[in-house]
């Protein structure tokens, strides 16, 4: 893989969601980062998500920021409370509520590797 390459574009290449957690106070956090947003720990660790989580909010956007994306809307975006801590924004499957248990699934759009969240069959 490209060394100019993130560890979380690395992730999402090979279908693993990844955020990082210190090592100084265990806060765990989204997008690559240089220090804790909690305690200003630069002790951060890649690690690896079941990807699966519950979701927070629900938005559906109607308007395409860039032509490349006008053919997709309207699309759902999400923001998903992983398992693990963090909270993560990403596309979602139409449909998706607010308390809905989803798992996350690597997706291109527009050339690009993102994350959509598509709701996880009920425990029964």
């Amino acid at each position: 893989m490209d060394a100019g390459v993130s560890p979380y574009a690395q992730g999402l290449a090979a279908g693993v969601l990844r955020y990082q957690r210190c090592g100084a106070c265990a806060q765990a956090q989204t997008g690559q980062r240089f220090a804790c947003t909690a305690c200003g720990s630069a002790q951060l660790a890649w690690c690896d998500a079941a990807g699966t989580g519950t979701v927070f909010s629900v938005s559906t956007v109607h308007r395409a920021p860039t032509e490349a994306w006008r053919a997709l809307a309207p699309y759902t975006l999400v923001l998903v409370d992983l398992d693990e801590g963090p909270r993560v924004m990403a596309h979602g499957a139409p449909g998706l509520a607010i308390g809905a248990r989803v798992a996350a699934q690597p997706v291109v759009l527009a050339g690009q590797v993102l994350v959509r969240f598509e709701r996880t069959p009920a425990a029964t």
